[in-house]
């Protein structure tokens, strides 16, 4: 255990308040930040010890040596005892107050429809028309508190919140929203700040689409663990800053990720409507991938409105797309569209549609389930969680129960590791399936081991 900043050590907690100090952790130069440290007494041998570097990583830090990585940043500041919210790389105590401004905040004198038509006003107002940037958008768009901003940035600055967002987004992968929210929350308090701040033109559009995909996955993870205006709020502040940025791509992905909004609370049409405009945008962006994750998620919209022939063309659109694409040219926001997601698409497609409309369709839903389930590792385990929960759905469906109730354990278990509320959320209909079969003993089983999960859960 380090004891920088404590009474034993020649280290006092009024250094990291020092304002030379203060402007380096803000600007994470962690090479200022070591000089500082040297003038104050701080011996190399020290600083590596307490952060875990060689002394040799030490010596060349001091030379000038940027440090960009978000773990190795986390690293520092942890051993080093700064406050992380100094270098803007979570939440903690420090960052509490900036973050509690973007906290979810009780709007029932505005009703869910009310709000959905702002948003949907202000983003065809985004997608189709000139750039709004801090225009005024509605209720449904949170007031963030303004930091004070770094006089100038450059491309390292841009290319560190590009890092933050990649690192904060595998973490939401593997883990689920709730384990990694508050620190993209906090990071944007520390990346918007630099919107007041000088620099060139092709470094502030760059800024614009790394906040915006910032925006984007702080909508993401809200959304995951429950916050629905919260979400509504960083995709709409996304929209502006990716059109800012000129960047049709991101702006396909955001109205995409917010008509998933929608497809999860089982609003299709109004999902159609954020895909529709998400289309125009995919189009323009000349992005064949961007096209393919739109069709896929129109089709998915058409099958929970049981329109068959509408969804299969779709479908057949997404291959079709997905075929001509160049995944090596695709931006960082769609190359996740990889083969397993559309086998993943297809099987969720078949399985709306095998409930909807006809069981005939499990015998198309069920091999592309298991093709994408056998793809994904331990670093898409809540994707792999959703898959295992319509993959079981399917075989109850299908009439093969106990192994119908054999995978819906696998989805249960795996979920019982993910801080994600839409994986609960995602077991409700294999539970209503396999309450329809409590006369079988397996099936009985599975619903109440989820029942017994959801009440953990909520709990």
């Amino acid at each position: 255990m380090n004891s920088i900043g404590s009474q034993s050590s020649s280290v006092t907690p009024e250094v990291w308040e020092d304002q030379e100090m203060r402007n380096a952790l803000a600007a994470r130069e962690v090479s200022t930040i070591y000089k500082l440290l040297r003038r104050k007494g701080v011996s190399q041998r020290q600083i590596a010890a307490y952060t875990g570097q060689s002394q040799s990583e030490v010596s060349e830090i001091l030379k000038g040596r940027q440090v960009m990585a978000y773990d190795v940043l986390v690293r520092i500041s942890d051993g080093l005892g700064v406050p992380r919210g100094y270098m803007g790389l979570a939440y903690d105590e420090v960052t509490a107050a900036r973050v509690a401004a973007t906290r979810e905040a009780p709007e029932a004198e505005e009703p869910e429809d009310v709000k959905r038509r702002k948003f949907l006003a202000h983003a065809a107002a985004v997608a189709v028309g000139a750039h709004v940037l801090g225009a005024d958008s509605g209720s449904w768009v949170s007031n963030p508190v303004l930091t004070p901003a770094p006089g100038r940035i450059g491309m390292t600055d841009v290319r560190q919140v590009e890092a933050a967002t990649r690192a904060l987004r595998s973490l939401d992968y593997q883990y689920g929203g709730g384990f990694c929210r508050d620190a993209v929350v906090a990071q944007l308090s520390w990346g918007q700040q630099m919107l007041s701040a000088s620099g060139t033109d092709v470094v502030k559009q760059r800024l614009h689409v790394a906040l915006a995909d910032l925006h984007n996955l702080a909508g993401w993870t809200s959304f995951d663990i429950g916050l629905i205006d919260s979400a509504r709020n960083h995709f709409g502040r996304a929209l502006e800053l990716a059109k800012a940025g000129d960047s049709n791509q991101l702006v396909a992905n955001i109205l995409y990720r917010m008509g998933r909004v929608y497809l999860h609370k089982e609003s299709p049409d109004d999902a159609l409507k954020m895909f529709q405009l998400g289309q125009i945008a995919a189009q323009e962006s000349g992005s064949e991938l961007a096209v393919a994750v739109i069709c896929a998620n129109q089709a998915w919209a058409y099958a929970m409105m049981g329109h068959e022939d509408q969804t299969m063309k779709l479908i057949g659109r997404t291959r079709d797309e997905f075929a001509r694409a160049n995944g090596g040219e695709a931006e960082d926001w769609v190359k996740f569209f990889n083969e397993d997601d559309v086998y993943a698409m297809i099987g969720t497609v078949h399985t709306v549609l095998a409930q909807q409309v006809d069981t005939k369709h499990t015998k198309y839903a069920i091999p592309a389930l298991h093709r994408a389930i056998g793809s994904y590792g331990d670093n898409m385990a809540r994707s792999k969680a959703f898959n295992l929960s319509f993959l079981a759905t399917n075989h109850l469906l299908d009439g093969d129960i106990d192994h119908g109730a054999k995978v819906g354990h696998q989805a249960v278990d795996l979920a019982q590791h993910l801080k994600s509320r839409r994986v609960r959320d995602r077991l409700m209909p294999l539970k209503a399936e396999a309450d329809r079969r409590r006369n079988y003993s397996d099936a009985r089983e599975l619903s109440d081991t989820i029942a017994r999960f959801y009440d953990a859960d909520v709990s």
